[in-house]
């Protein structure tokens, strides 16, 4: 098995060559801030109203094994706003490797003032890893160490937050994967690197008249063994129906540069706009450019997601959902 698994980070190595110096992060979104709950348990019933998201993401297209991501989220509040539940289901595929994770989620919200909130959030669920071997591309395909059958592996996990928010400002700081590490030292098939990440994300609402509002965010990512990565994003909002925006995504780098490195250098800008098709249903589209390397091979990224919101009978929707 060890051999096994030697050949699969070979395969990676020469066919997912970017994917490497990131192997240990999770998946990412470039419309995360349109569902925090994708970062952050301690988001879940923000809204004050139920929600149900949908996204897929095709991230380096026609590169060979690049990462496809489908999840599908839904969370509501309870007790007036100050309870949250969510549900969370993520399947990332990248070459011979699947990852699917379930979560549930609840968070609890205090009044911090007339207008602000401050949640505490924790979601648990469990993990599956998938290494499928008929997808591997060995030098030998007689090697007799290279089991083609599928092999995977469950583990627990869970993640917590806490978030912050008043009408014109958000902010909140998360930690994920804070167990089950133990579950894949023991197994050779630890195929996605179970570290803790932690999240770090603020942002705000700022009206510039009637009919625009400018919406700036950060994302801060770190986790063991990769480079410290950010997002700088700036959206604007025109007739509370339609967003537009972009996104700049880079990494720290500490120490001299390599000339031969750029595959390190996660820059990469994305173009983003979300409508209101109606009250109640929202459209998303981002579109990366590569802006390291792969900037010249056209391998960009695609992402697509639907959201609706779930609305009593003549209810008032009070929250402008703006985060």
């Amino acid at each position: 098995m060890k051999k096994l698994f030697k050949k699969y980070l070979t395969f990676l190595g020469l066919t997912l060559t970017p994917l490497f110096s990131q192997s240990q992060q999770l998946p990412q979104f470039s419309q995360y801030m349109f569902n925090g709950l994708h970062i952050n348990p301690g988001y879940a019933g923000y809204k004050n109203q139920g929600y149900v998201q949908s996204t897929f993401r095709n991230q380096w297209i026609n590169l060979p094994g690049a990462p496809q991501t489908f999840s599908l989220t839904a969370d509501f509040s309870a007790n007036g706003g100050l309870m949250g539940f969510g549900v969370s289901l993520l399947n990332d595929q990248i070459g011979p490797t699947r990852t699917t994770s379930a979560l549930l989620t609840y968070a609890h919200r205090v009044r911090t003032g007339e207008d602000s909130y401050l949640s505490l959030g924790l979601s648990a669920g469990t993990n599956q890893y998938v290494l499928d071997g008929s997808n591997l591309l060995p030098v030998d395909p007689l090697d007799p160490d290279i089991n083609f059958e599928n092999q995977s592996l469950f583990t627990p996990n869970m993640n917590t937050g806490l978030f912050f928010h008043s009408p014109y400002f958000y902010a909140g700081i998360s930690a994920f994967n804070l167990i089950g590490r133990k579950a894949l030292d023991r197994e050779d098939i630890a195929l996605s690197l179970h570290d803790i990440h932690y999240f770090f994300t603020a942002g705000a609402m700022l009206p510039i008249n009637d009919v625009v509002s400018l919406k700036p965010s950060i994302l801060v990512r770190e986790v063991r063994g990769a480079p410290i990565s950010y997002d700088l994003n700036t959206m604007l909002l025109f007739f509370e129906r339609l967003w537009l925006g972009a996104s700049y995504r880079s990494n720290l780098r500490f120490g001299s540069e390599n000339p031969e490195g750029n595959l390190n250098k996660r820059n990469a800008l994305a173009l983003i706009v979300e409508v209101f098709v109606t009250e109640d249903l929202r459209f998303g589209y981002a579109y990366d450019q590569n802006l390291n390397t792969l900037q010249n091979l056209r391998n960009d990224s695609h992402e697509f997601s639907i959201g609706y919101y779930i609305s009593k009978k003549r209810s008032r929707i009070t929250n402008p959902r703006w985060f």
